[in-house]
């Protein structure tokens, strides 16, 4: 087969499509990644072909900054309309309708309309297959209905996307606008084709998310092993020791301090609250986080990155902000987690983690040293946190692999050709 993966051009987005395109390729299918330009050394980095189509837009992050400028020092938490109904159960059809509206403009228009027109280009003359795209790529669906492909999404965290239109189309179709597929049906006019709900939602969703953290739909989905990738990394000497004591992991990601104004916590005051426990705690800080560090605890090494996958294994619990890679990596591993999750899906994400029990939970004001050294604390101390860790990691090894699902997505384009 020949299979186009798309996304728009960020590195936690991309990151999570690289173990299934490196599983159809091993498999024997041509695979290619088309983007914006100026991404073509991330998706070449990860050992693929990339294909740079359209015109460069404007960061996703640096929009919403721009837009509203309180937000890169605010306290960030939660989904943004229309997407908190599909965890709430909550909201009319008018307001979710209002949230499309505001979304689409913020973010959906703008990632999409800068890689529309040359991706549909590319579809047309390369004539893919398969077209597996990210979840808001709404792009990748015009491009495989325009050139007569199957189609997909691969997701990277839960389904709100997926939740959200089921809840909308549940209110009834109502008198007022339905702002997504408006949009969408726009394309379909421009390109020849007729709007149908698979644009939105794809025929299929690919859903690395395991039960029973994973938010469930009634859309057809193939279930996915987690398998963490990203990026070039190598392992450093002390890593390559086991410690003598406890090692507790301290990651908060790269959205916070790469587009907004910084963590929502403060790094010091937990490598303080932390000193006098006896574990190695290891925070991984970006070069600014890192100089607001004036005082190392003994206990404390500070590094600018270390391969998470290889860190997390060696970890007796890892604090975290529930951002959908580090908490599904830690999850692999059988690490018990203490959230402090800052925005979109991360609180989510870290609620349904505590419920199952292998997480605990600590959301805006709740957050300070001396909470999180309790709750390090009690990850240590109660052994129904690892249990319960170590039942989710069996979950996960238990489901398919990428190379296994490959089988699926091979037998759904034959289905849709014959």
């Amino acid at each position: 087969m020949r299979v186009l993966l798309t996304t728009y051009p960020e590195k936690t987005i991309f990151q999570p499509m690289v173990t299934l395109a490196w599983a159809l390729r091993t498999a024997g299918h041509e695979v290619r990644v088309a983007t914006q330009p100026g991404f073509e050394d991330v998706i070449t980095g990860a050992g693929l072909t990339a294909v740079p189509v359209g015109r460069r837009g404007v960061g996703n992050w640096r929009r919403l900054t721009e837009a509203y400028p309180d937000l890169a020092e605010a306290e960030r938490v939660g989904l943004p309309s229309p997407y908190d109904a599909a965890v709430s159960g909550v909201g009319t059809r008018e307001e979710m309708a209002e949230g499309y509206a505001s979304i689409l403009e913020l973010w959906h228009k703008q990632n999409n309309f800068p890689l529309v027109t040359g991706l549909v280009e590319f579809a047309r003359a390369w004539q893919p297959d398969l077209v597996i795209w990210e979840p808001t790529t709404y792009a990748g669906a015009i491009a495989a209905k325009a050139c007569g492909a199957a189609h997909g999404r691969l997701l990277w965290s839960i389904d709100v996307f997926g939740a959200a239109r089921e809840r909308f189309l549940s209110l009834g179709p109502g008198p007022g606008p339905d702002p997504l597929a408006g949009w969408i049906a726009g394309y379909g006019r421009k390109y020849g084709f007729a709007f149908d709900e698979e644009l939105i939602t794809g025929q299929f969703t690919i859903d690395p998310v395991p039960d029973p953290i994973r938010l469930d739909t009634r859309l057809p989905t193939l279930p996915v092993q987690y398998v963490p990738y990203g990026g070039a990394a190598s392992v450093p000497d002390w890593l390559k020791r086991r410690s003598d004591r406890p090692r507790i992991g301290l990651t908060l990601g790269t959205t916070a301090t790469e587009h907004f104004g910084g963590y929502t916590v403060s790094v010091p005051d937990i490598l303080a609250a932390l000193s006098d426990v006896d574990a190695e705690i290891v925070a991984t800080l970006p070069d600014a986080e890192a100089a607001k560090v004036t005082e190392v605890p003994a206990n404390a090494r500070i590094v600018p990155y270390v391969p998470l996958h290889a860190l997390v294994p060696t970890c007796a619990a890892v604090i975290n902000h529930a951002g959908p890679g580090t908490y599904l990596t830690t999850a692999r591993y059988g690490v018990p987690q203490l959230a402090v999750p800052w925005e979109f899906d991360e609180p989510e994400l870290a609620r349904r983690a505590t419920v199952h029990g292998s997480a605990l939970t600590l959301t805006g004001s709740e957050v300070s040293g001396k909470a999180v050294r309790a709750g390090v604390l009690r990850l240590l101390s109660e052994p129904s946190f690892t249990t319960r860790a170590r039942e989710l990691a069996a979950r996960m090894a238990a489901t398919p692999s990428p190379n296994d699902v490959i089988q699926a997505l091979e037998d759904h384009v034959a289905r849709r050709n014959a």
